[in-house]
């Protein structure tokens, strides 16, 4: 596939937008409501187009502990928040629901996201229990949806989690895009704001040198130079954030040195 035409550039910046605890979920701040989410979306929004990134996505980073299946509350409210936001996009937009890919999907297809992120596949012993995503159901969820052109970004190490079994990342890599179709692959590290390791991507893109491959957590502007040189892209949510710190605000000075330093490594 070709980035620049799903995300505006080669060696794409896919910058986070974290959405607050929504409503079901146990953080959720009834007082403050839906408007409190949107205008916190909202601010961070501002700050990362103003700094330069060249594409946002919205994720439910805020409803701890995550669901396996989505619920229809934070689904529905999830829906209705990017409704609200995208008057403010100038930028190409994802969306990813933690963590379920059939949510994702439907997801994207409602609110016209041009990309979508999950776990599709394998098989993971994790902090919210035995995790068996399903590929075959976002798919062929897409098809029905004539959504086509909606780009699958695989992850394919989840954090929070360990895969079952002894295949190598760079085997599953390989495996994802062949049985399961990914047009992209992320590579994590082990919890969200952790790097991965430089050898897996390596791995890995040495293994599926036609599909691209991007760093999912954990990059920020001291290593970035490192994992561009193995990576065709990254996504971004914690070092954007005040003091590196992944529940505050969208730090615009932040977003604005890293894509300065962005921009001459490409």
């Amino acid at each position: 596939m070709k980035l620049k035409a799903t995300f505006g550039h080669e060696k794409p910046i896919v910058a986070m937008v974290h959405l607050p605890p929504l409503p079901g979920s146990p953080l959720y701040d009834p007082k403050g409501g839906m408007q409190k989410i949107i205008d916190s979306c909202a601010k961070d929004i501002e700050a990362l187009q103003a700094g330069g990134v060249d594409a946002v996505m919205f994720g439910n980073e805020g409803d701890r502990p995550y669901l396996l299946k989505a619920s229809p509350s934070t689904l529905a409210a999830m829906s209705y928040a990017i409704g609200e936001l995208k008057r403010l996009i100038k930028v190409p937009f994802g969306v990813n629901y933690l963590w379920d890919p059939v949510a994702t999907v439907a997801l994207a297809i409602a609110s016209g996201a041009r990309f979508a992120r999950e776990i599709f596949t394998g098989v993971y012993d994790s902090d919210m229990g035995l995790w068996a995503p399903d590929a075959a159901g976002a798919l062929r969820l897409r098809t029905d949806g004539h959504r086509q052109d909606l780009v699958l970004m695989y992850n394919i190490n989840a954090e929070f989690a360990a895969p079952v079994g002894d295949r190598s990342i760079a085997q599953r890599a390989k495996s994802a895009v062949f049985s399961s179709l990914a047009d992209v692959i992320l590579v994590s590290g082990p919890m969200t704001g952790q790097p991965a390791e430089s050898a897996d991507l390596k791995h890995v893109k040495d293994a599926i040198p036609a599909t691209p491959v991007f760093a999912n957590t954990g990059v920020n502007i001291d290593n970035v130079a490192d994992v561009l040189s193995i990576a065709d892209g990254a996504v971004i949510g914690t070092h954007f954030k005040v003091g590196g710190d992944t529940w505050k605000a969208v730090d615009k000075t932040r977003v604005k040195r890293f894509m300065d330093k962005v921009r001459k490594l490409r």
